[in-house]
This record gives C-alpha cells, sequence and structure tokens, in this order.
C-alpha cells in the first residue's frame, strides 16, 4: 500500500495507549498495525519534546489458570480494553483461540 500518514492527533492517542499497555513496543506496533521502527520513531520524538515528562509505566500482572480443573463457572470473565476502544472479554477457556485470532485480526484504527 506504501507509505500511509498518520495524523498528529491520532499518533498521539497511538502513543498514549502505547505507554497505558504495558505491552513492548515490538508487540504493541504489530497489535495496532503500524510497523515497530514508526512507533519507535514516534516514540523517540516524543520524548525529545520539550517539556515531555517521562512515561511512566504502570507494571500490570495478570493470573491466568488454565487446566482440566478449571471452569468459566468458578472465575470472573476476562475483561480487556483494547486499542482504538474494542473490549474483549472471555468467558471461558474455549474462547481463548477464536480470542487470540480476533486480537490478531485487528486493523488499526
Amino acid at each position: 500500500m506504501g507509505r500511509v500518514r498518520t495524523p498528529g492527533i491520532k499518533r498521539e492517542e497511538i502513543l498514549d495507549e502505547f505507554e497505558k499497555s504495558g505491552l513492548s513496543g515490538v508487540a504493541f506496533a504489530a497489535l495496532v498495525g503500524v510497523k515497530y521502527p514508526t512507533l519507535a520513531s514516534w516514540v523517540r520524538r516524543r520524548r525529545r519534546k520539550p517539556g515531555a515528562a517521562k512515561p511512566v509505566r504502570e507494571v500490570r500482572f495478570l493470573e491466568a489458570v488454565a487446566g482440566k480443573d478449571a471452569s468459566a463457572t468458578d472465575t470472573a470473565p476476562l475483561e480487556r480494553e483494547l486499542p482504538c476502544g474494542a473490549r474483549l472479554r472471555i468467558t471461558g477457556l474455549t474462547q481463548v483461540p477464536l480470542a487470540v485470532a480476533r486480537i490478531r485480526g485487528l486493523r488499526p484504527c
């Protein structure tokens, strides 16, 4: 498709979401459909702006239990807001492969 220009406002939204996500740059770039070198250059440019605060990354942990004894009835559903406002809700282990396929198929907003 060639070079795609991203408006400044959209770029800032993507960078805000990246800082909140806790994902690596490579993983986040793949998730939103941007090449990693492009995302890295946006981050670098943003951090060089005068008065730019250093990002504070919140550490997030997610406990995942999988096995024959795990069932959808004994735990609360897993819910996650994805970039661009998409929401993901998993209520059982059988939905995990579908969720992975859907996340991989997300297009950039």
